[in-house]
């Protein structure tokens, strides 16, 4: 009973930990929604900032609804302990009461005195005295059981009622936040409805966005195979260098030809080899690239908020944070490209080995080409767009490859 017990206060723990986390995502969400200037914001960033709060209520329903659940299981648990305490209490009082009537009955030092000298023999007056010394030891054994589990049922009692109070705060908490669902799921049909006039126009954007979004990620995948390339020739020329370092440099030695180098893959030096390993253990407990933010866009492939029918991929993710936010390094590394996009809108990329990290929409970069940087060092100042908005989108890769930034980082 004691390790069903622990395991399900460890439980709540954990979902009351996990309440905590989104309603603190939701204050953040608040926060940035009172920053920005909603004069200047489009139907579809208001329509995706809807959706944002929309799921942020959903997943503290859900987890205030396996809080009632787990409650729910334990209130059964300790009725079922408390009806058995009882049970067991009501039978030992009973069988004290007749064991304190009995006694009365002979309760003079006489009787008892004619009990032993009323005996045949030795022997059987020894054994009537042992019998008067055990009847004696069970009853205090007996008064002292009935103490023990008296206190034992007052603890469960006490359980049982905590519980039930906190199930009763859980089931309000849901049925309010329920109610702000409901209230937020009819704001979005209006906007919704607002915008079906201009479908045509929307969806030339769509397509518009779409296409942008393909060029960024065929962009990224050209410069990432010039980026291996480049790390590439240059170990190879450093080892290169080292063998004839180590051959003496005798006259006429014979130059070993030029290899060709791969540029899908990263050829790790055993410090590399160290660093990815290390990269790849972190793996669920890097940091975020921004010390507040809201994770506003998943990775993959994911329902257009506008057209629930039309998909659209992700290479990334996006996080909604302060105006004049940093972005950071979520793990130490070399800077080996700080791209420019466009004008306003520059991205650096950092080298854990066979994995590189990649900071997008900075408005100004402060680390160059070449640099070692460190976990949360400082990489740039996130761009902040006209309404006061300030997202940065982070991607993660391992050689070519995109990977799920959220398998990668905490409390995700």
């Amino acid at each position: 009973m004691a390790s069903v017990s622990w395991s399900q206060s460890d439980k709540q723990q954990k979902l009351e930990e996990r309440k905590e986390q989104i309603q603190k995502e939701i204050q953040n969400f608040r926060n940035l929604l009172n920053n920005e200037k909603s004069k200047e914001k489009s139907v579809l960033t208001k329509i995706v900032e809807q959706n944002t709060k929309i799921k942020l209520t959903e997943k503290l329903i859900n987890t205030t609804q396996q809080q009632e659940k787990l409650l729910n299981d334990g209130i059964y648990i300790n009725q079922l302990a408390v009806n058995k305490l009882t049970g067991e209490l009501e039978i030992l009082k009973q069988d004290y009461a007749k064991m304190i009537v009995k006694s009365y009955k002979s309760r003079s030092e006489q009787s008892r005195a004619m009990f032993l000298l009323s005996s045949e023999n030795f022997l059987q007056a020894y054994k009537r005295a042992q019998y008067m010394k055990q009847y004696a030891n069970y009853r205090k054994t007996q008064g002292d059981e009935i103490k023990v589990k008296t206190e034992k049922l007052e603890v469960k009692n006490k359980e049982l009622t905590l519980q039930k109070i906190e199930k009763n705060k859980i089931v309000k908490e849901t049925e309010k936040e329920k109610i702000n669902l409901e209230k937020d799921k009819k704001d979005q049909e209006v906007l919704m409805a607002s915008i079906k006039k201009d479908q045509k126009k929307i969806n030339a954007d769509i397509k518009k966005k779409q296409q942008e979004s393909a060029n960024i990620d065929k962009q990224i995948q050209k410069l990432i195979r010039e980026a291996i390339a480049e790390a590439n020739r240059k170990a190879a020329a450093e080892a290169a260098k080292r063998k004839a370092a180590a051959s003496g440099n005798k006259a006429g030695a014979k130059k070993e030809p030029v290899k060709e180098v791969s540029s899908t893959k990263f050829e790790l030096t055993p410090e590399g080899k160290a660093l990815a390993d290390n990269f790849r253990g972190n793996r669920g407990r890097l940091p975020w690239p921004v010390e507040k933010g809201l994770l506003t866009t998943l990775y993959g492939d994911q329902p257009h908020p506008l057209q629930k029918n039309l998909t659209v991929h992700n290479s990334g993710i996006e996080i909604s944070t302060e105006a004049g936010s940093n972005a950071r390094a979520v793990f130490g590394g070399e800077v080996i490209n700080v791209q420019v996009l466009s004008g306003i809108n520059k991205a650096v990329w950092v080298q854990h080995g066979d994995y590189v990290t990649i900071y997008m929409n900075l408005s100004s970069v402060s680390v160059s080409k070449g640099d070692k940087v460190n976990k949360l060092q400082t990489l740039g100042k996130i761009y902040t767009n006209p309404s006061g908005r300030s997202v940065i989108k982070f991607l993660v890769l391992q050689n070519t490859t995109m990977l799920n930034p959220q398998s990668w980082l905490m409390n995700m």
